[in-house]
């Protein structure tokens, strides 16, 4: 794949990877960026680990009463609810700046993917938003992809267009695209119409207690298989298969939708339009579960949901 070259002025959205490597070269950049943004008219808003924030606090003085400010830990808790929340922050088309920090730290290989992936489905979901939004990174803490879903990055010269920057509907991940294996022959499996949704639900619920699901992911879970039944069953074949199993430290549920190919590479990454009647199945199942995996061809649409068991 080749890498794409992104204008500096594209559009109303700005997206900008900011590396550095102390806490000297933080207040270097930050101050300057937050206090341009209150200059412009622009509402404020600031994402970091809680020392940092400390630290722009002490610096910015009266201005940091007019700036929102948020601790990374409880902000970035899980992909697709952070990017609904800087959906809805920027939603009012207000001008706004932001300033995110992702940590890294403790992430398992599966999270940290999970977080490339929303850094780059932000480029499509804010895209026609009046919104800069400039992206922190230690240097030594974040993985390799950053400058790939990126469009920009600041450096001691400036704002540079990224060398390496992959448009949203074009980003993949190593492996993205090699099929599933089949479901263990241990997996119960259900098939469904759409007479026996109430009974789909039923069985998710059942493996989720067995699995040691507490209630309320269970619950998502069990939402989440409905929503992706129905769709398949309004939208595709009128029927599919379902199938559960326990897989490591997560309870897995495929939904097989014999009905065709899913050719929206972003589905369910941003909110469906509000007029819409379609879109929200996998927009919900995002939200709700901790992993979608989804695997399409022209004769099936295999969708996969995960929930942590820990």
């Amino acid at each position: 794949m080749q890498p794409e070259r992104a204008p500096l002025d594209s559009g109303p959205f700005a997206h900008t990877a900011v590396a550095y490597g102390s806490d000297e070269e933080f207040l270097h950049r930050i101050p300057d960026l937050v206090v341009g943004g209150l200059r412009d008219g622009q509402r404020v808003l600031v994402v970091t680990c809680e020392r940092k924030l400390d630290l722009l606090t002490d610096t910015l003085g009266e201005d940091a009463r007019r700036v929102d400010r948020r601790p990374s830990h409880r902000w970035y808790g899980h992909p697709m609810r952070t990017l609904s929340a800087y959906h809805d922050y920027v939603s009012e088309r207000r001008p706004s700046l932001i300033v995110g920090e992702v940590y890294w730290a403790g992430r398992t290989d599966a999270e940290a993917r999970e977080w490339i992936r929303y850094e780059s489905a932000i480029n499509a979901v804010l895209a026609r938003l009046p919104v800069a939004l400039w992206c922190l990174y230690e240097r030594e803490a974040a993985p390799g992809d950053l400058l790939r879903v990126h469009p920009r990055y600041l450096d001691a010269g400036g704002v540079e267009p990224s060398g390496l920057y992959v448009p949203p509907e074009r980003f993949r991940l190593p492996d993205d695209e090699l099929p599933f294996d089949d479901p263990p022959g241990s997996a119960t499996a259900v098939s469904f119409v759409p007479e026996n949704l109430a009974h789909l639900r039923a069985v998710v619920a059942a493996q989720a207690r067995r699995a040691g699901l507490d209630h309320e992911p269970a619950a998502s879970l069990v939402l989440s298989v409905s929503e992706i039944a129905a769709n398949s069953v309004e939208h595709g074949a009128g029927h599919g298969r379902a199938a559960l199993w326990v897989e490591g430290d997560e309870l897995v549920c495929e939904i097989a939708d014999p009905g065709g190919g899913l050719d929206d590479p972003l589905a369910g990454y941003g909110p469906p339009e509000p007029e819409s009647q379609s879109g929200y199945g996998l927009w919900i199942s995002r939200q709700l579960c901790d992993r979608v995996e989804i695997r399409s061809s022209p004769g099936l649409v295999r969708i996969r949901l995960r929930m942590s068991l820990r």
